[in-house]
């Protein structure tokens, strides 16, 4: 699980360096395709339930599961690149939303920093003997005093030789989910925060989720590892910082 989850983050960091205006999301998925291989692994994605493609790139109001394709990305837009790959028998899961360029709004930066923030505090509460469901209470108290939602149709999941396995890891309050954290389970948190709405809709391809009001959603994601005294967070960043806070540094000073 180590292993897999370092290498699904070199290939979420060679996606990173490829987003920016004018690029597809097609684009995106060949980069991340290419790194897969490299790696000696299997983007997870492709042909999951019949899923087309080795990465889901969700932009603007598309909450998760987007389709790669030829539409270019737009200077402005907001970008969520999830990465899974499957190495020798496991799978590493994480996502990252992006900044396109240097011309998104105030509001979608402050809904990207928020949504980090959620995914962090929920992982400061992992260790063992903690409730799955308490996870949700931590996440949308947060999302909830800046103003947002939090999606309830799309869960954290268990994660090792299994794509998806128990447990499911909701991200609302007051949710129903079972069990009880112990050293040695591996589970991945990924918040997807809406600026409006939290009710969700889903494009005719039957994969592409998007906001009812068609407004903004971002999300991160972690695959943990529980240890006797918290956890690992087995697909960090090796500067132990997102992206986003980079192009913040880079365009946004």
């Amino acid at each position: 699980m180590r292993v897999a989850g370092r290498l699904g983050r070199e290939v979420l960091d060679e996606a990173a360096r490829a987003i920016a205006p004018g690029v597809t999301t097609d684009e995106i998925d060949r980069v991340v395709h290419e790194a897969c291989i490299e790696r000696e692994c299997y983007p997870s994605p492709l042909g999951y339930y019949k899923f087309p493609k080795s990465v889901c790139t969700s932009v603007n109001e598309v909450i998760c599961h987007g389709i790669p394709d030829m539409r270019p990305l737009e200077n402005g837009d907001l970008c969520d690149v999830d990465v899974t790959v499957y190495h020798r028998g496991f799978h590493g899961d994480l996502n990252e939303t992006f900044f396109v360029g240097d011309k998104v709004s105030e509001d979608k930066r402050k809904l990207v920093q928020v949504t980090y923030e959620c995914l962090q505090q929920a992982i400061e509460l992992v260790r063992p003997g903690v409730k799955f469901r308490d996870i949700g209470n931590v996440i949308q108290k947060h999302a909830n005093a800046n103003g947002y939602s939090v999606v309830k149709r799309y869960c954290g999941h268990g994660i090792h030789r299994l794509f998806h396995t128990a447990p499911n890891v909701p991200h609302y309050a007051k949710n129903k989910a079972v069990g009880v954290m112990k050293a040695g389970n591996t589970f991945t948190i990924e918040p997807m925060i809406n600026m409006g709405l939290a009710g969700d809709d889903h494009w005719p391809d039957d994969w592409t989720a998007v906001t009812i009001d068609g407004k903004p959603s971002a999300q991160f994601e972690q695959t943990l590892l529980v240890t006797e005294t918290g956890c690992d967070i087995l697909t960090e960043r090796s500067t132990k910082r997102p992206w986003f806070m980079d192009q913040l540094e880079k365009y946004y000073k």
